[in-house]
């Protein structure tokens, strides 16, 4: 069930909100910034400028709401607080005292601060976050505490987050709508070895060029978070409908408009996935994990899960040409990639053998090891994958 922050019956309605209007960045993977932005566009958001690592755009509330419900290659959503010139600490502590704090703050209410400097006079992070915390208690009368991470690969707790950013004496202040990063989409209690985020995943389906109504199959697929990332696509199931958002806590935070941003998501979805979505894997333990993935997920009915090794994939009778889309071991140390051509090699003959005319895309750490695959291929995207750079490929067999 989503989290919609329903008034109780016999409450009264909390009045309509003013008119918000919020300058807001969605951040992503550097690598995914085009992907994120052609869904950034069909959602119909005012997009702006595209950064390294992510894109802005404005909007009220429903823009907000529909960017963190929706998005599936991104990281976070952020929202502008202010941004200004500081060269001194008074300076900057006297600009951070003027900014609407609480428009995104409870009074009282515990916040984290992270603080990132670059090229700039204000070197010192520490003392960047000392100015801020003073500023900040002025307005909502708690210090905030420093976060020890500065990037998002971190685990995110409930607190409220405000990112202090300085470069080039420019310093720009955000506070998080997300809360915890918008890979968590709530189904993936189960894993299997090297789980691939689900953000990833779904920019990998999207690169594909996948058409969401001919088949999708992942003979490698884990913990299933490529098919089932396929299977919410497919659907139109948003991303973000089983979890709450930091937003939520906001002073200015208006439900209505979020019941109706989510009614108007439920609406949309389909009954069923269009045209079948097959994983498998040679690991039972990493099935029964996909299973339980798929279940939780609400697609467990979408999606065709089996134990076989890839000699044994074949495509699903009657149907027309469609993707398989995958992410084969990487193979980091030198003699596992040695071991890995085999795997790769068998991938591609199996697929011209036995797929003629479906695309294969593969999420690859090593052209070394994709060149195996065979054909032509194609550079789609490169990115990291937890620490390691990768690139996803695609051919057609």
């Amino acid at each position: 069930m989503a989290a919609k922050a329903r008034v109780p019956r016999g409450a009264p309605s909390k009045p309509a909100p003013r008119a918000e209007r919020y300058d807001l960045f969605a951040i992503c993977a550097p690598g995914l910034e085009e992907l994120l932005e052609a869904e950034m566009r069909a959602l119909g958001l005012a997009v702006g400028k595209r950064d390294v690592g992510g894109i802005a755009f404005a909007g009220g509330s429903s823009a907000l709401f529909r960017a963190n419900l929706w998005l599936r290659t991104a990281t976070r959503i952020i929202a502008r607080v202010g941004d200004f010139h500081a060269r001194l600490f008074d300076e900057l502590e006297r600009h951070a005292r003027r900014l609407e704090w609480t428009r995104f703050l409870a009074g009282g209410q515990p916040v984290r601060l992270r603080v990132w400097t670059s090229k700039s006079r204000l070197y010192h992070t520490g003392a960047v976050a000392q100015r801020i915390a003073a500023a900040m208690e002025k307005s909502t009368g708690v210090a905030p505490t420093v976060a020890s991470g500065t990037g998002d690969d971190e685990e995110e707790g409930e607190t409220p987050l405000v990112i202090v950013r300085l470069f080039r004496d420019q310093c720009t202040v955000s506070v998080d709508s997300s809360g915890a990063l918008l890979h968590r989409r709530g189904y993936r209690l189960a894993t299997a070895k090297a789980p691939l985020r689900e953000t990833l995943a779904a920019a990998l389906v999207l690169a594909s060029g996948w058409d969401a109504r001919s088949p999708l199959l992942d003979p490698l697929c884990g913990a299933g978070t490529i098919p089932i990332e396929g299977a919410l696509l497919a659907r139109r199931i948003p991303p973000g409908l089983s979890r709450r958002f930091a937003f939520m806590e906001w002073p200015g935070f208006h439900p209505p408009t979020w019941d109706s941003v989510v009614d108007e998501a439920r609406a949309q979805i389909l009954p069923f996935a269009p045209a079948p979505i097959l994983g498998s894997d040679r690991d039972a333990g990493a099935v029964a994990a996909a299973r339980a993935n798929a279940q939780r997920a609400g697609v467990e009915a979408d999606i065709e899960l089996e134990e076989k090794v890839i000699s044994r994939i074949t495509p699903p009778a009657g149907e027309t040409a469609g993707a398989i889309v995958t992410n084969p071991p990487y193979g980091v140390r030198v003699g596992d990639r040695d071991a890995l051509r085999n795997l790769y090699a068998q991938l591609g003959n199996v697929a011209r053998e036995r797929f003629p005319g479906w695309t294969v895309t593969a999420l690859s750490a090593d052209p070394r090891l994709d060149s195996q695959i065979g054909g032509k291929l194609e550079t789609l995207l490169q990115t990291k994958n937890g620490g390691i750079a990768v690139r996803a490929v695609r051919t057609v067999s």
